[in-house]
Parts: structure tokens; C-alpha cells; sequence
């Protein structure tokens, strides 16, 4: 697996920013004009680089080619210099329930407890009702305020449907500071988990004043089962040893990438498994039920993120059909097995690639902001 064929279709004009893994430490890099910078010397993390961003790519150490990068996938093998996620200091954000099927497989979730052998039921009896009207209601009107009152009186509203429809959009934090995985890396699931699946996602980078500079892809493992127990384990269901992922590289925002290509992208969903499963799906953002800003806005609400953020903004991919049809295998749904190949793509971000094991055998995360301050001062870059 060679990182040229994961880049955007239109790479030579596009302005890239990621982190490269070099012998001396991890360091901010831009891809301008097809060729690959270090930019180390001017930047030394990527938060500093995105809050000083003028729309001017800062100037740096010439490293080659973007598509001669050295880099390989984590799990095939060392090489020269390896991608990490594109961000660093930043908090990282994500938004939930903000696809009108998404909000339908979280009740789902909610009602079954985590068993999947009733989600299907369920889906059944709540589909028709709740799907058909969700998805013409914009969240906090007078007609999102009239379908929970007929949701109400027929038992059938829940916390996730008031994320949904409601004014007030699931802002959650969804990983520490420099835990986030990049592209090529393993992605992990909690060894107990029996029911889980990848959320493909457009994830956007914004700074401390909450300027929305550009966007990237990024892979929201999920834990359905537990989450499905109770909305309170949510934390232990989403923040996990390499269950973040994101990259290969924030595009920026600029004369041939703007935010309305982000509105209309079809993020593409490509499952390989080890067993010759194989699995496709799609998430249109022009179905999503808050507008990007809003959520940007939300985030920002009255918190303070001096480092910057990265938000995560929701999918609607929930994968439903059996992954095994044999014996009382059936009737189970999807759910991830090791070694699974998970690809998010579209055409103007490139494409995430990554693999799936557990948690407890995923590459441990133990390069924290102690140990990276200590790198930036050894080599000088922190003034």
C-alpha cells in the first residue's frame, strides 16, 4: 500500500497540511504545488501552524515529490518516515446523531441494550414511524417541537431524538490530546465488544478563535453495544486506544477547496475483511440535518480552546445486514473482526486507509505533550 493512490484526485493544486514521523521527531508538514515541506522551523506543531494560517503555506525544508513521500502503512512494515494523524495539540471533538439514520440506529441501540439480536425488531417496528418524519424536520423548529410531542404520546422519544431534532446539537470529546492515529495505522475496537462498526466522517480543523480553515476524514469507531447499555457509557465506548483516526492530510480551504464542498461531498465507505467479506456504503453530507458552521458554532458554544479543535461531524452509515448468515449467526448485524481493512474516502480529501485489531493490541499510545515538548526543546523549536 503506497500513499500516492490515497491522496486527492486533484493533489498538484490542492495545499495539504499533515505530520510526518522523521528521525528527529514528529513534524508539521504542507504540501504546496505537489512538493512536501517541513515546516518544523516555522511551525513546530500543527495547532501553531493553523492559528497563525493567513492562507500563505508557510515556507520550509524541501522533502520531494508528495507522490515519492516514503511512507508506508504501519502494519506493513517500518519505514523511512511514517504519517501521523494531522493533528497534534488540538482538542478533538465530534458531533453525534446529526444524520436522520443515524438517530434511528442510536433509539435502536438504546431500546435493544447492546443486543443485537433484538435490534432488528426493533428497527422494524420504529423504522416506518420515526424515519419517514425525521427527516424533513430542521432541529429546534416549531415542527421538530410538534413531533416530539406526538413521539412522546406514543412512547417512543428518546435522548438520542432530542439531539437529533432538538435545539442543542451531541458535542462530545472524543479522544485526548495526541491520541489520534493517521493514515496507514492500526485503528482498535475494546477486545469485549461484540457489536461495533467504523463511522466514515468529514472531520474539520479549526483554531482557537474558531476559524474553519479546512477539513479532513476521519474514522469514529463505534461501539454499539456498549454504548447501546446506556448513553453514560458513551466515554467507554468511544475513547479507546487507537479508536480515533484521521488524515491522511488536512486540505485547506482556498480557491479549488471551500467549505461547500464539504456540504456536498459523498464520503465513501470501503470494508475488506481478512475473510473475503467485503462491505460499501455512503454518506452524503447534503443529508445531514445541521448545517457545518452550526456545529462549529455549537462547539465553540462558550468554552475556549486555545490549541484549536478538530470536529468530527457525524455520519450516516450504520451498517444493518449480516455479516455472517450461518446457524444463529444470523440476525447479529455487521460488526468488525481483526485485520479488517477500513477505507474513508472522497475524491477532493484522498482516502483514510486503515486496519482494524483490539485495543489491547493495537501499537500503545505513550508519546504524550510531556514527551513532545521535550522533543521540540531538544531540537530548538520551542522559543
Amino acid at each position: 500500500m503506497t500513499l500516492q493512490v490515497h491522496l486527492p484526485t486533484d493533489w498538484q493544486r490542492a495545499t495539504l497540511v499533515g505530520r510526518m514521523q522523521r528521525p528527529q521527531g514528529p513534524s508539521p508538514i504542507v504540501i504546496r504545488e505537489g512538493r512536501v515541506f517541513d515546516v518544523s522551523r516555522v511551525a513546530a506543531t500543527v495547532s501553531q501552524l493553523l492559528n497563525e494560517w493567513s492562507g500563505v503555506a508557510a515556507k520550509g525544508e524541501d522533502l520531494g515529490p508528495a507522490d515519492q513521500l516514503p511512507s508506508a502503512a504501519a502494519y506493513e512494515g517500518a519505514a523511512e518516515a511514517s504519517l501521523l494523524s494531522p493533528f497534534d495539540l488540538q482538542c478533538i471533538k465530534a458531533c453525534g446523531v446529526t444524520f436522520a439514520v443515524s438517530a434511528v440506529e442510536r433509539v435502536i441501540e438504546e431500546r435493544a441494550r447492546g443486543d443485537f439480536a433484538q435490534a432488528q425488531r426493533i428497527r422494524e417496528a420504529l423504522g416506518a414511524r420515526v424515519g419517514a418524519d425525521i427527516r424533513s424536520v430542521k432541529p429546534g423548529s416549531a415542527t421538530a417541537v410538534r413531533l416530539k410531542e406526538a413521539l412522546i404520546s406514543d412512547g417512543l422519544w428518546s435522548q438520542y431524538l432530542e439531539v437529533a431534532i432538538g435545539p442543542d446539537a451531541e458535542v462530545f470529546t472524543k479522544a485526548p490530546v495526541l491520541s489520534s492515529v493517521g493514515w496507514g495505522a492500526w485503528i482498535g475496537v475494546r477486545s469485549e465488544s461484540q457489536w461495533n462498526n467504523p463511522e466514515p466522517e468529514i472531520v474539520l480543523a479549526c483554531d482557537a478563535a474558531g476559524r474553519t480553515l479546512g477539513a479532513t476524514l476521519g474514522n469514529d469507531v463505534n461501539l454499539r453495544d456498549i454504548e447501546g447499555r446506556s448513553a453514560l457509557l458513551l466515554g467507554k465506548a468511544k475513547d479507546n486506544n487507537a479508536s480515533c483516526a484521521m488524515g491522511p492530510f488536512i486540505r485547506m480551504f482556498d480557491e479549488h477547496f471551500t467549505l461547500d464542498d464539504v456540504r456536498r461531498a459523498v464520503v465513501s465507505l470501503e470494508i475488506e475483511g481478512a475473510d473475503g467479506y467485503r462491505l460499501s456504503g455512503s454518506s452524503s453530507m447534503e443529508h445531514i440535518s445541521r448545517d457545518p458552521l452550526e456545529l462549529v458554532r455549537q462547539t465553540m458554544s462558550q468554552h475556549h480552546y486555545p490549541d484549536g479543535f478538530a470536529l468530527f461531524l457525524g455520519t450516516m452509515f450504520a451498517p444493518t445486514e449480516d455479516r455472517d448468515t450461518r446457524g444463529d449467526a444470523r440476525g447479529r448485524g455487521f460488526t468488525h473482526k481483526i485485520n479488517d481493512r477500513v477505507r474513508v474516502s472522497t475524491a477532493a480529501l484522498g482516502c483514510l486507509d486503515n486496519r482494524v485489531t483490539t485495543c489491547d493490541q493495537a501499537p500503545p499510545w505513550n508519546f504524550g505533550i510531556n514527551d513532545l515538548m521535550r522533543n521540540l526543546a531538544a531540537r530548538g523549536l520551542l522559543s
